[in-house]
């Protein structure tokens, strides 16, 4: 039998399942910003190179290890572009209605309500869960609502924040009625102007 080759693992199959087996314990020990490409790679026995190539970005890899089945940033900055020019449903009410219909999707629910679950009964996953939100949703939402002081902005994307978790735990967690009865389109109707006031409308400060 000829020697075993070290260097890059065999198998591209061999080679994800390392870096999202090392993604997950890294996330778990050292939370999302601390958490970095370099030291996932090292663990997985990897070059860097390799985890950019399969999955892009840190925040690509973090959706990829909690098994979400898209890039949130991706989805809420188009979600909140196609609603900008939508004829007759403003942004607020575009990304309220895309963001249901990706919680309730078969492949987000479980990886999403997991989530949700884990960061209110643990301190770790909550630390975690907030700082991927501040790095992957509400930076991206704070960017398009055109302020140009970065506190106001970010002051606005975190009201959305607000309205969309409470919507998330009223309606999947807790199944308060009649949120958690109501369809989607009656929701994304009834708290589109809340978002959309918080976007780009007096939000008193």
């Amino acid at each position: 039998m000829s020697p075993q080759r070290s260097g890059r693992r065999a198998g591209e199959s061999g080679t994800r399942a390392a870096i999202l087996a090392a993604a997950r314990t890294e996330f778990a020990a050292r939370g999302y910003d601390n958490a970095t490409i370099r030291g996932i790679a090292a663990a997985a026995g990897v070059d860097p190179a390799l985890v950019h190539h399969f999955y892009g970005s840190k925040e690509g890899l973090f959706a990829a290890a909690m098994q979400l089945p898209v890039v949130p940033s991706e989805v809420i900055t188009a979600a909140l572009q196609e609603g900008s020019r939508a004829a007759g449903v403003s942004a607020g009410e575009h990304l309220a209605a895309t963001a249901l219909a990706l919680w309730e999707s078969e492949e987000l629910r479980g990886p999403f309500t997991g989530l949700l679950r884990s960061a209110v009964t643990s301190d770790q996953a909550a630390a975690m869960l907030r700082e991927f939100l501040a790095a992957a949703i509400l930076r991206p939402v704070a960017s398009l609502s055109g302020e140009t002081d970065e506190d106001r902005a970010t002051f606005r994307s975190a009201l959305i924040a607000t309205q969309m978790l409470g919507l998330a735990v009223a309606r999947y967690l807790l199944r308060i009625p009649p949120v958690a009865t109501a369809s989607r389109e009656e929701l994304a109707r009834a708290v589109g102007p809340n978002l959309d006031r918080y976007l780009t409308g007096d939000v008193g400060r």
